[in-house]
């Protein structure tokens, strides 16, 4: 049986490469594979994870077989999408999603839950449940709300189109738009940016932007001290004020721990 899911080690980097024919139609049998490989990937002291098709499109949103099945169970899904979320939100190494061809419904949340989107010129993304009578089932309208506030949330959400990458970075919902043929390289140029960096320091962040966008500033900032503790005893804490003060800044060679 084909791998629904792919993983390669690029240094530091778990490229995890989704594999789920036809068109990554996401639900409990694609979530609960790339759960398994995120928790690996920490297990394996991965510090960045980039998370990429090998299919034509990224995702072509949900599985609507399981449709009838929730409808019998009063909207209940056989994978709780808020497990699915925290896997990827609470994850302690950034994730990076590299998007290209469509990214509709399903996967769009997804890619929603990463935490820099890199997307080619030609992607075409979008909130589509609507045209099933349906809205985003797995954290969609709130996750367009943090990045691209209610307005256009709303107008995502409830006319159901395809937007063009360009216009979705100008919005502020993905990071950055790169012609076709450099997605591959960017998106794991950042990831490996990211796995170089200060990787307690990086989960530290994490932490207090999601205390901070789903409690609010007060609350991060009632938060700070002790998300902090595990930066102020990192090694690369050290190694960073060593390098500094012999090399200047941006030339510590960070472990991770």
């Amino acid at each position: 049986m084909e791998e629904i899911v792919l993983k390669e080690v690029r240094g530091n980097v778990a490229v995890l490469t989704m594999n789920y024919r036809p068109y990554n139609l996401s639900g409990p049998t694609l979530s609960g594979a790339l759960m398994r490989q995120l928790r690996e990937a920490v297990d394996q002291g991965q510090r960045a994870v980039l998370l990429r098709s090998g299919l034509r499109h990224f995702s072509a949103g949900a599985d609507v077989d399981l449709f009838d099945e929730r409808i019998e169970r009063e909207g209940r899904a056989r994978l709780d999408p808020i497990e699915v979320l925290g896997a990827f939100e609470t994850l302690p190494i950034p994730i990076v999603a590299a998007v290209h061809g469509v990214c509709l419904g399903g996967g769009l949340e997804l890619a929603l839950a990463c935490d820099y989107i890199v997307a080619a010129q030609s992607a075409k993304i979008g909130s589509v449940e609507v045209a099933l009578g349906l809205h985003p089932l797995m954290g969609g309208i709130q996750r367009q709300v943090q990045r691209i506030g209610m307005a256009r949330a709303k107008e995502m959400s409830m006319l159901g189109r395809r937007y063009d990458a360009a216009t979705l970075e100008r919005w502020g919902l993905i990071n950055l738009v790169v012609p076709d043929e450099e997605l591959d390289a960017a998106s794991l140029a950042i990831a490996q940016e990211l796995a170089n960096g200060p990787t307690v320091a990086h989960a530290a962040t994490k932490r207090l932007a999601l205390t901070a966008a789903n409690e609010g500033v007060e609350a991060a900032d009632r938060a700070m001290f002790e998300t902090q503790k595990a930066i102020w005893a990192s090694r690369d804490l050290k190694e960073g004020l060593k390098s500094f003060r012999a090399n200047g800044p941006g030339l510590a060679v960070f472990e991770g721990k």
